[in-house]
């Protein structure tokens, strides 16, 4: 998948810009529509990567994205680090719903 051709799936694609780059309470109603998002994980990480400072990216906030980036100083590629989590999460999902399968 190229860089940006998650944009399309978003389910963000139809709202109002003007509702994702909000300030205070606000943002908390933008990020509701990030929650079942099934691209928040290439958005999250294209706005890392980018370092986008304004709006509302992958579920997080232009303050949250800047706290998890000063933690995290030595990533250098978030859509690897982010996709990589996401699959070792779901290996281990799936073998605990195997392992109660059985």
């Amino acid at each position: 998948m190229a860089d940006t051709d998650w944009s399309e799936q978003g389910l963000c694609r139809t709202a109002d810009p003007d509702d994702l780059f909000v300030e205070g309470a606000a943002q908390n109603r933008a990020k509701v529509l990030c929650g079942g998002c099934g691209v928040r994980t290439e958005c999250l990480a294209y706005a890392l990567d980018q370092r986008i400072e304004h709006g509302i990216w992958g579920g997080m906030t232009e303050r949250e994205r800047r706290a998890l980036l000063r933690r995290r100083p030595t990533v250098t590629s978030w859509r690897r680090l982010l996709e990589t989590a996401r699959a070792e999460h779901e290996r281990a999902h799936t073998v605990v719903a195997n392992t109660r399968a059985s």
